[in-house]
């Protein structure tokens, strides 16, 4: 056997379930929504083998499913040798028990698919203490499925059995390690907000989108030194990435590149990242990026609104981009989107296309946040007149006996802390004549 094939991992064989129930969820959104399922079960290294779709207004409490469905899922299961059934929907603790025993295989739901997503992604210590969390805290409700081997051995009237105990014992253990995370989180909020404490002076600038939707992309075209890890992946990005985009004469935004946000992105993630999302909350303006060449790209826009509403996210300072338009195949679609949305820019990270645009666009934006600002001061305050000239734009200058007087467009968020660097000199030199 050669070396490559004793290295081949064996993905396991995947079968995904959805329901439809028309006519607020048909088949053919049901079969959009498993497109994306099996996109994120390839992205943790399973391969779908099959599908199975069932019409269905209610959800059977013990077996989400009817009965029947169950039943020849089984059957497939067993012909197409499938080692996971992956369902769209979330399954209760009672559900995945009863249909695991049914079918005689593993059986997850699309939270449980994206948390472990997620832990494959995971790079930095504060992305791993996050998932960590989102999956104990999803965990600790279904634990009565890892022990019911134990459960039987020995119970009754005024007994406590082994499998209790073991139950207890480890939801105990799993409380514990959960306050443990929270406090770990709430330490590392606090040494990131201390070490950006000076950002605060520079406009800040955030990309939010749907997962995959090419933000990372984006980031490296317009901040090349960036090298934001970029795949055609789900959440390549799990960490936020900051950097320094230089736009007109010293005129310069903090520009972030954020988790990608999905249908259905499970509660207890939005939770446990809520830290690294404050880059979001902090933001003056959001790029929205939108994929253009996906044909549910309005649904997806819709979700990320949405979550952006979740997490706190109250101004409406959102400039939307349309992304990979060299990959829409009718012009007139781009055309109609272009009419549809005049107000967004439309670029091509990958291909560099209209980033010059957008660029300017973004300078503009920010322009609003500029005031005109005459700053008198002696001339030796050399270390003011130089920072004026590194952060504001100097319009004139002109000097009046040994003062220097310059009139500028400053930042709003400079202006208290240039007052407050004039007081201060005029203070400190005050007694000299």
């Amino acid at each position: 056997m050669s070396t490559n094939a004793s290295q081949e991992v064996t993905k396991e064989r995947a079968l995904l379930v959805g329901v439809s129930s028309p006519p607020e969820l048909t088949g053919s959104i049901v079969e959009d929504h498993l497109n994306e399922l099996e996109f994120l079960a390839d992205t943790a290294g399973a391969e779908v083998i099959s599908r199975v779709v069932q019409e269905r207004k209610q959800k059977d409490p013990a077996w989400f499913l009817g009965k029947g469905k169950v039943e020849e899922m089984e059957h497939i299961v067993k012909g197409l040798l499938i080692d996971v059934v992956i369902f769209d929907e979330d399954l209760s603790p009672v559900q995945a028990r009863n249909l695991e025993s049914a079918l005689g295989c593993k059986v997850i739901d699309r939270t449980e698919l994206i948390l472990q997503i997620f832990a494959i992604r995971a790079k930095s210590t504060q992305a791993k203490v996050q998932v960590e969390l989102a999956q104990l805290e999803y965990l600790l409700p279904r634990l009565t499925r890892l022990w019911t081997h134990l459960s039987k051995q020995k119970g009754g009237i005024g007994t406590k059995g082994p499998g209790e105990t073991q139950i207890e014992t480890d939801r105990r253990l799993v409380r514990n390690r959960i306050s443990s995370l929270k406090k770990k989180l709430r330490e590392v909020a606090l040494q990131h907000a201390t070490q950006t404490k000076e950002r605060g002076k520079i406009p800040r600038v955030a990309l939010v989108g749907y997962t995959n939707a090419g933000k990372s992309t984006l980031m490296n075209g317009l901040c090349p030194e960036a090298r934001a890890y970029a795949e055609d992946q789900l959440f390549a990005t799990l960490d936020t990435k900051t950097r320094r985009l230089e736009l007109k004469i010293n005129k310069v935004v903090l520009l972030s590149d954020t988790v990608g946000f999905i249908r259905k992105l499970p509660h207890r993630l939005v939770e446990s990242f809520r830290s690294t999302l404050d880059e979001v909350l902090q933001a003056d303006f959001l790029l929205h990026v939108i994929d253009a060449s996906h044909d549910g790209f309005e649904e997806q826009a819709h979700i990320v609104l949405e979550t952006l509403r979740e997490i706190g996210v109250k101004h409406e300072n959102i400039i939307e981009v349309f992304n990979k338009i060299d990959a829409v195949e009718q012009r007139e679609t781009l055309r109609t989107l272009r009419h549809k949305y005049p107000d967004a820019l439309f670029v091509s990270a990958k291909r560099g296309i209209n980033l010059s645009a957008l660029k300017e666009a973004v300078g503009d934006y920010i322009a609003r946040d500029y005031q005109l600002r005459t700053v008198r001061t002696h001339m030796s305050n050399y270390k003011l007149i130089g920072y004026l000239y590194d952060h504001a734009e100097v319009i004139d200058k002109r000097y009046v006996e040994e003062d220097v007087v310059l009139e500028c467009r400053v930042h709003y968020k400079n202006l208290k802390h240039i007052d407050a660097w004039v007081e201060a000199f005029e203070k400190e030199n005050s007694h000299v004549a």
